[in-house]
């Protein structure tokens, strides 16, 4: 299982929300490529970079953060946040990112979004299907969409998905646990690689969602509340 850090973006800082709540914001560092180093120290590989800004205004706004750490680490990025058309995906792309995910544009201009799966490969493009109970969450999760995630995400897999995040963002930020159940059903009804995200608190929480099948798990406040130590999440990748 991929351990990927999350590093969110607002103004170009580091920030975390709670529920994507944008009145919660807490700045954790004015550096995000001081962060993204440290992940790398400690043999960290993957970043999730979320353009929190990009998301609110319904284009890519932080693709300056994108390049500066594709450029001074050896992390694979995968962005998200105001990607809304093919310049912006290019932008990304240009900029670093090895993978993008789109969420609210794979809920309102779906043919968009495929002809990117067929563009780039479902290797490059991840379905993120943020959830508020069962219903897909839009636009920096401001709004909610008619569209329920079981049959988004089975959608999206004929289309050719193969990488699913999927954030229960009732859970996001608040380090009280990750939506095992949501996540269990998610993998007993589909065939998608599923990137479990929203709620990591500790440590042994990981072996959990390993056992269930997920290949990916992002944690972000718990390691900035210290809650899961970086030395911790390198024992784990070696083990």
């Amino acid at each position: 299982m991929r351990i990927i850090p999350a590093i969110d973006i607002i103004e170009g800082k580091c920030v975390r929300l709670s529920k994507g709540d944008y009145e919660t914001k807490k700045i954790y560092n004015e550096s995000p490529l001081e962060v993204a180093k440290t992940f790398e120290d400690y043999g960290i590989k993957y970043l999730h970079l979320v353009d929190l800004d990009g998301a609110k205004s319904k284009h890519i706004v932080n693709y300056k953060v994108l390049e500066t750490l594709a450029l001074k680490t050896s992390l694979k990025i995968d962005f998200g946040g105001g990607l809304k058309s093919d310049t912006d995906l290019k932008i990304a792309f240009e900029n670093g990112a090895s993978q993008i995910t789109g969420g609210s544009i794979a809920v309102k201009s779906p043919e968009t979004f495929v002809s990117w799966i067929e563009a780039y490969g479902s290797k490059k493009i991840i379905l993120g299907a943020d959830v508020k109970g069962i219903q897909i969450a839009t636009d920096g999760w401001l709004e909610t969409s008619d569209q329920t995630l079981f049959e988004f995400v089975k959608h999206y897999q004929t289309k050719g998905v193969e990488y699913v995040i999927c954030t229960d963002i009732s859970k996001d930020g608040m380090m009280e646990g990750p939506a095992v159940d949501l996540y269990k059903n998610i993998l007993a009804k589909t065939e998608v690689k599923l990137i479990a995200s929203g709620g990591i608190s500790k440590i042994e929480e990981l072996p959990k969602l390993q056992q269930l099948g997920c290949e990916g798990i992002i944690i972000g406040k718990a390691i900035y509340e210290n809650r899961i130590s970086l030395k911790q999440l390198e024992k784990f990748i070696l083990s």
